[in-house]
């Protein structure tokens, strides 16, 4: 799964998250509604949709930013206290309401139900022992049994609660899924530029120590013995010119085709993406003239694997054959999660080379088929 895909994916998972979170609510909120039928002053009626309205778009912006990381701060603490205000005021408005009916206690189980979301436990408890209290009197103000309206706080409250729980929950956990998996490739290139630095380092540092040691010492010879001190100044030019052909050597040797570490590296990147990979490689080094056309078809391959397709799984096998024309080496991809096959879909990158092995007699042939898509690089082993 590449990046773009991760982030759909993630999206998705939001959404789904949130018509969750709003089919609970839309539930919870259905009780409090009833008191509103029930009451037979119209005036209550009024107040009582007010403090439910404004409980409700509040409780919705609450939800909305529990499931969207990129909320800042500020939003944040505005959405808390929006919906700290619509309790507070959902007491006045929405307590008097019902008529015999406990409307404040069940509008109290909403409350119960987010308050473990937004903060820790100990504060949590706190404030739901606060919200008990107030349906105590609450209830005792309008002439309920307040032991009826604490059952229904507690037991639909902790109901609530669990389903709001669960949702956000597996989307918190997605979310740090996804931070891992970036870390984890972000590692990944971090430890392939240290082991590049410390090869530098382990070819190069001490040749480098001894020029500037000779550097030192035909600046000390220059005003005493000017002939010794032209020879350490031609021998740091030759060390030096020595080091650079290092530098060169090393960097060539960087750069040189090992495919097998392709394969290693490209297999490490998959999985790093969520890709199972599998890798079947010959049992011997491949000549330089046969490596390095498949290690550029390789990476083309695997760059489509992840930015053009969904693919949970790719295949890569690079294995010989004998023909008549003489042997060969054969390497094909094979990846899953394929949803556009138009002929044009890879064209632009395996097109060139295509061409490219056109020239010294190697082919390159793509073929995509039930949600499947498959490259086929054949390049010459015969001199």
């Amino acid at each position: 799964m590449n990046a773009g895909e991760g982030i759909r994916r993630q999206r998705q998972a939001r959404t789904v998250t949130l018509v969750a979170l709003a089919a609970n609510a839309v539930m919870a909120l259905f009780l409090p509604a009833v008191g509103l039928w029930r009451e037979p002053d119209a005036r209550l009626v009024v107040m009582g949709a007010v403090g439910v309205t404004l409980f409700a778009l509040a409780q919705g912006a609450v939800l909305h930013v529990l499931v969207t990381p990129w909320t800042g701060p500020g939003t944040r603490r505005r959405a808390y206290v929006a919906l700290a205000a619509a309790s507070v005021l959902s007491v006045a408005l929405v307590g008097p309401v019902g008529d015999g009916w406990p409307t404040w206690a069940w509008l109290a189980c909403c409350i119960v139900g987010i308050v473990p979301l937004l903060v820790r436990w100990p504060l949590a408890t706190a404030m739901c022992a606060l919200t008990v209290v107030v349906t105590v009197a609450v209830a005792l103000a309008a002439g309920d049994d307040p032991l009826h309206a604490v059952l229904i706080v507690v037991t639909v409250g902790a109901g609530v609660a669990a389903l709001n729980a669960f949702p956000v929950w597996f989307w918190n956990l997605l979310v740090q899924a996804e931070y891992g998996r970036a870390a984890q490739a972000q590692l990944a290139a971090s430890e392939e530029r240290l082991r590049f630095a410390r090869d530098v380092h382990d070819l190069l540092g001490h040749r480098l120590s001894v020029i500037a040691l000779k550097a030192e010492l035909a600046e000390r010879l220059a005003p005493v013995d000017a002939d010794r001190a032209a020879d350490e100044a031609a021998e740091v030019r030759r060390m030096v010119a020595a080091a650079l052909a290092e530098v060169r050597e090393v960097v060539h040797g960087y750069r040189q085709i090992d495919l097998r570490a392709e394969l290693r590296s490209i297999e490490h990147v998959l999985r790093s993406s969520g890709v199972r990979c599998t890798v079947t490689a010959p049992d011997a080094d491949l000549p330089e003239a046969v490596a390095a056309p498949l290690a550029a078809v390789l990476r083309e391959a695997v760059t489509n694997v992840l930015r053009h397709s969904q693919a949970t799984s790719c295949a890569i096998s690079i294995c010989r054959t004998a023909g008549t024309g003489g042997d060969a080496v054969i390497m094909t991809v094979v990846n899953d999660g394929v949803t556009d096959v138009r002929p044009d879909r890879h064209s632009h990158g395996l097109r060139g080379l295509a061409e490219r092995l056109a020239e010294t007699g190697g082919t390159l042939r793509t073929h995509a088929a039930d949600g499947r898509f498959t490259v086929e690089a054949v390049v010459s082993s015969t001199p």
